[in-house]
């Protein structure tokens, strides 16, 4: 027994002082917890503060059906039942079934509401049973925080969001999950809790360890106005083309703030939704639009010039036994460089560009990274991919006999619409090329945290002298009626711009389809606003000609916005002065200093000057206005002392 006894004092001795911090930390694992208190995420506004994405608390309610007491539950049931069937439409009946099976099988989490909204929540919780709390009714809550999109479906790809799955994994589209780690997500906050039984836990202390920080409100460049008539503008032109997908882009010209974005594709009944973000992430061969570019590289290297003639003979032209063709049938014979650009002749275009860069395409290709058109736009937003431009020295399999001829006129190079868009933005603002830019700045309430000023990819992609003659080829595509945009036109407003028709899939002609694009800007004088509408796959027998199915859609946008958000000069105050009116004041200002009392002489004087010192006098007297303009009589000489409710008449001229 003795021994018994050492065995148990040295195995007390043995916990207390060599095991104890094992021991007690396990303890605290088991009683105090450390709980995480969740930032609340930013908001994010438009530029005019419409909000477009907030975080809401959604509620599953559940019934832990084996708490109640048997009298309790058979009590309370009834009632129960009834309130779940008049918020649900389901039958009271069904609920008692269900419930009491649940009961039966001893189920403790059976679902009543799921994804309900705070005042569904307060009224649920509330209903005969609930209302008993969880101890006595069996009441379980839990408590999320989703995302949500005010105005639905418009531009929600491009609005974004942050989703972390169970894995840990983190996905993070369009502008909320671009902006989620740096500024919308806040930092939690850490508090102490102790286990008080019955799988409930309190606070160990009054106040958090700590606090946990909300995030900043993001205030993006969107200009829900503009938002709403691109997207509609769009979807109405897929529907009419059943279109498989299509983007539209809005970008404010000096700043390129984008004041609008839309991305609709169809899905499996027919229906479009923002499915992918097309305008950032989808890269695709350019076809006519690319033109622009071409012309940019010759006329800046000054190997050709608008007025210079080009024959493009029957309008069929053979590089390596592949043939380009113009859509005209027979061609357009002799013609101006500058006429080839506005009828968007293949042969003209091609023709010029390999009699000046045939014998060395390198020149051209380097022309085009002058132009920073062979970089990333830099976007905040994930999923942008690389400018594709095949070079003659750089072995990637790309580089053919006539990779040159293809480029010339947008193939076998691949741009997404944004970075097309920013092309034509420079040429609209004179030759600079600017980021395109999403947020207008991060606040804190209404102090503001970060501003987002105007960042400058390029500040001139090519001359002045250049800028101009391109300027003055996209006024003409629209302009001249012999232009592929001329369907564009309209005399109470400008544009320029450029269609764009490229086959896809042209190597299988099973599967030979359109994509239809024009890009440009308005008004084509001082633009303000530039815009790429680009539809992809449109029905065949309906039509694919970029001035037929996305020229209709750019009108409309021009025009909307034009209607509806006008453009408002602000006229500068002159401060200009005039010697004879300031005479004129300095002796109106001194007989009102002087004759308080007395009478004044007014004659002379305009007949709201004479009426205006009178009635300001220190006495009240009553004057009588006969006529208008100069005072030619006073009734009432000058330097008579005047007395309260004295008539005075003024005869004027």
């Amino acid at each position: 027994m003795f021994v018994f006894g050492l065995a148990v004092v040295f195995k007390l001795l043995s916990i207390q002082f060599l095991q104890g911090d094992k021991y007690r930390a396990m303890a605290g694992e088991r009683v105090i917890k450390d709980v995480v208190i969740p930032a609340n995420r930013g908001n994010v506004y438009s530029a005019n503060s419409n909000l477009l994405a907030t975080s809401v608390p959604k509620y599953d309610i559940r019934i832990d059906a084996l708490t109640p007491k048997s009298k309790t539950f058979e009590k309370y049931l009834k009632p129960l039942c009834d309130s779940l069937a008049s918020f649900s439409g389901r039958p009271s009946s069904y609920y008692q079934k269900e419930i009491r099976k649940a009961r039966a099988n001893k189920n403790r989490y059976y679902l009543l509401a799921r994804d309900i909204g705070y005042s569904d929540y307060i009224r649920i919780r509330n209903f005969p049973l609930l209302n008993l709390g969880a101890f006595r009714g069996g009441l379980i809550v839990r408590q999320t925080t989703k995302r949500e999109h005010p105005m639905g479906g418009i531009a929600q790809r491009t609005i974004g969001y942050e989703r972390i799955d169970d894995a840990g994994n983190i996905t993070r589209p369009g502008i909320d999950g671009a902006f989620g780690i740096q500024y919308l997500r806040g930092t939690d906050g850490h508090r102490k809790k102790q286990k008080i039984g019955k799988g409930q836990w309190k606070p160990l202390s009054d106040a958090n360890e700590i606090e946990p920080k909300n995030g900043y409100d993001l205030y993006t460049t969107i200009n829900v106005n503009i938002q709403d008539i691109a997207h509609h503008a769009l979807l109405e032109q897929l529907e009419k083309y059943k279109a498989d997908h299509g983007c539209v882009v809005v970008m404010e010209t000096k700043t390129g703030e984008v004041k609008a974005i839309s991305n609709l594709g169809r899905n499996k009944n027919g229906k479009y939704y923002e499915r992918l973000n097309y305008a950032v992430g989808e890269s695709h061969e350019s076809g006519s639009t690319f033109k622009l570019m071409s012309l940019a590289v010759a006329l800046e290297d000054k190997v050709i010039d608008t007025s210079d003639v080009v024959d493009t003979k029957n309008g069929v032209l053979s590089f390596y036994g592949k043939r380009i063709r113009d859509s005209k049938h027979g061609g357009y014979g002799k013609i101006s460089v500058s006429k080839a650009f506005e009828v968007s002749s293949n042969v003209g275009i091609v023709k010029v560009i390999d009699q000046a860069y045939g014998k060395n395409p390198s020149k051209f290709v380097d022309r085009l990274y002058s132009m920073s058109l062979n970089q990333k736009l830099g976007l905040p937003i994930i999923g942008e991919p690389s400018p594709v431009i095949p070079d003659p020295r750089i072995k990637n399999g790309r580089w053919s006999g006539i990779a040159l001829q293809w480029m010339a006129y947008g193939y076998g190079i691949s741009f997404t619409p944004l970075q097309i868009l920013t092309f034509y933005n420079a040429i609209a603002n004179d030759g600079e090329m600017v980021r395109p830019q999403f947020v207008k700045e991060v606040k804190e309430f209404d102090k503001v945290i970060v501003p987002f000023k105007k960042e400058v990819i390029n500040k001139q992609v090519c001359s002045k002298e250049t800028v101009a003659k391109l300027q003055e080829l996209l006024k003409h595509v629209v302009e001249k009626k012999h232009g592929t945009g001329n369907k564009l036109y309209s005399k109470n407003f400008s544009m320029a711009g450029k269609t764009g028709t490229s086959q896809k899939d042209y190597k299988n002609k099973e599967k030979l389809n359109y994509i239809s694009s024009f890009a440009g800007y308005f008004p084509a004088d001082n633009p303000k606003y530039s815009c790429i509408v680009v539809i992809h796959e449109p029905d065949k027998s309906v039509g694919y000609y970029g001035a037929d199915v996305s020229g209709p859609v750019f009108k409309k946008i021009a025009q909307k916005i034009f209607t509806d958000t006008p453009i408002i000069d602000e006229v500068e105050s002159l401060d200009i002065k005039n010697k004879s009116t300031d005479k004129e004041y300095q002796q109106f200002y001194k007989i009102a200093q002087t004759y308080k009392t007395i009478m004044p002489l007014v004659v002379g004087l305009p007949a709201m000057d004479a009426l205006a010192l009178l009635e300001n006098m220190d006495v009240d007297v009553k004057v009588k206005l006969n006529g208008s303009g100069i005072i030619k009589n006073q009734s009432v000489n000058k330097g008579v002392k005047l007395k309260n409710n004295q008539s005075i008449v003024l005869q004027a001229s």
